[in-house]
C-alpha cells in the first residue's frame, strides 16, 4: 500500500503548453470554475511561485477578478459619470474634461494595465502640451475619481493616481484694486453695468450672483441683498438658475448705504419690471451673459487707465480683501457664502449685526475716496 503520509494537497495545478512554457490554473474562489493565471511562465517553478501568492490572496480576501480589470476605462468612465448625482453645468464640465483630456489616453486601456508611471506621463504632457494647470489638476481629480471607484467595485486593486502634488497647484495671487480704482471703472462702463461693479467691489459676490438678483431681493430700507441663486450659462448658451452649491450659499449681505443712489437710480431705470424682475440686463433687454459683458468690461477697465489684466472676478477678491479688515474668519467666510453651517440664518441679526458693521467700514472709505460725491 503506499504511503501518502505527509503530501500535501496542492492549491490549482500548474501545465507546460506546446510553446514551453509554463501555465498555472485554479479555481475561483466565487464560482469554482477553472481559470488560469493571467500571464505564463518561463518555468514550472515560477508557475508554482505564481499559484502561492494567488492561494495567498484568496486566504486574505484580496483575490479580484483578473478578468474584471479588462474593463476599458473609456467605458467605465462613462458609465461613472452617468451614476453621478451632479448639477446639469457640473455634468457638463466632467464630462467635457473626460472627453478631451482623459479618453484620448486612456479611453482604450484596461482598467487593470493602467499604471501610476502612465498617469504620470499623461499629467507632464498635458502640461507640456499648454493645457492650464488647473485643467490638468481637475482632469487628475476626476480620473482619480473614477478609480477609487473601479477600486470599490473590485475592479482593481489599488487606485495608479497617486502623483504627489498632482491633486492641488497653487492659486497666483490676484491683484486688488483700491477703491478709487474701482470707482474709476464704475465711471467708465456704460451707465447700466455701474452698479454691477459697485456691488462686485463692496459685497464681494460672484458674477453668476448679481446676474441673478430680482428685484425682490434687493432690501433698500435696510441696504441688504439676499442671495438666492446663481446664474449658469452651458455650453451650447443655455441660461439658468441654479441653487448655491451649499446651504451658505443662501445668505443676505449688507451694502453701504453709500450705494444707495446707485441702487434706487438703478432700479429706477435698467432693472426688470415686477418683484421678479432683473436687476440687471443686457442693452437688449435680454439676460445679462458673462461672455457679452467681457468686452464691456475690459474697454472700460483700459478707459480707467488700469492696464494690469484685471479680471471682473478680481472684484469679489477686492471686496473681500476689504471686508476683511477687522471682520473675523466666520464674519468673512458667512459673507462670502463659504461657511459651511446652515444657512437659517436670522435676517434681523445680519442686517443690524457684524455684517452691517463690515458695509459701514466699506462705507467709510468709499467717503473717505469719494469725498462729497456720495451721500452721507
Amino acid at each position: 500500500m503506499a504511503n501518502n503520509q505527509g503530501k500535501r494537497r496542492r492549491f490549482g495545478s500548474v501545465r507546460q503548453l506546446k510553446s514551453g512554457r509554463w501555465q498555472a490554473r485554479y479555481r475561483d474562489p466565487s464560482t469554482g470554475q477553472l481559470r488560469s493565471a493571467e500571464d505564463t511562465y518561463a518555468t514550472k517553478r515560477d508557475a508554482e511561485v505564481a499559484l502561492t501568492h494567488i492561494e495567498a490572496d484568496i486566504t486574505r480576501g484580496q483575490w479580484a477578478d483578473p478578468e474584471a480589470g479588462k474593463v476599458q476605462f473609456g467605458d467605465y468612465a462613462v458609465a461613472w459619470l452617468k451614476d453621478r448625482k451632479l448639477a446639469d453645468r457640473s455634468r457638463e464640465r466632467h464630462e467635457s474634461v473626460i472627453r478631451l483630456h482623459l479618453l484620448p489616453t486612456f479611453g482604450a486601456r484596461p482598467l487593470s494595465s493602467i499604471t501610476t508611471a502612465q498617469v504620470r506621463a499623461w499629467r507632464t504632457a498635458r502640461l507640456a502640451a499648454g493645457v492650464g494647470e488647473p485643467t490638468v489638476v481637475k482632469a487628475y481629480q476626476i480620473m482619480r475619481a473614477v478609480l477609487n471607484t473601479a477600486v470599490d467595485d473590485e475592479l482593481i486593486r489599488r487606485n495608479p493616481c497617486r502623483v504627489k502634488g498632482a491633486d492641488r497647484y497653487d492659486v497666483p495671487e490676484r491683484p486688488v484694486l483700491t477703491v478709487a480704482e474701482v470707482y474709476a471703472v464704475a465711471d467708465a462702463i456704460a451707465p447700466r453695468y455701474r452698479l454691477l461693479i459697485l456691488l462686485a467691489a463692496f459685497t464681494g459676490l460672484r458674477f453668476g450672483e448679481l446676474a441673478s438678483l430680482r428685484r425682490r431681493d434687493i432690501d433698500t430700507t435696510n441696504a441688504v441683498l439676499m442671495v438666492r441663486r446663481s446664474q449658469a450659462e452651458m455650453q451650447n448658451g443655455a441660461l439658468f438658475d441654479k441653487a448655491p452649491k451649499s446651504d451658505a450659499g443662501v445668505r443676505p449681505v449688507a451694502f453701504p448705504t453709500e450705494l444707495l443712489p446707485d441702487v434706487e437710480q438703478h432700479l429706477d431705470c435698467f432693472a426688470g419690471p415686477g418683484r421678479d424682475g432683473h436687476v440687471f440686463l443686457g442693452p437688449q433687454g435680454g439676460r445679462l451673459r458673462r461672455s457679452n459683458f467681457r468686452d464691456d468690461w475690459i474697454k472700460a477697465r483700459k478707459k480707467a487707465g488700469i492696464t494690469a489684466d484685471i479680471h471682473f472676478h478680481d472684484l469679489r477678491h477686492t471686496g473681500n480683501t476689504l471686508a476683511a479688515s477687522g471682520a473675523s474668519l466666520r464674519e468673512l467666510m458667512t459673507r462670502m457664502g463659504h461657511s459651511t453651517p446652515r444657512a437659517a440664518l436670522i435676517y434681523q441679526h445680519m442686517v443690524n449685526g457684524r455684517d452691517r458693521e463690515i458695509a459701514d467700514r466699506l462705507g467709510s472709505m468709499i467717503r473717505k475716496t469719494r469725498g462729497g460725491d456720495v451721500a452721507p
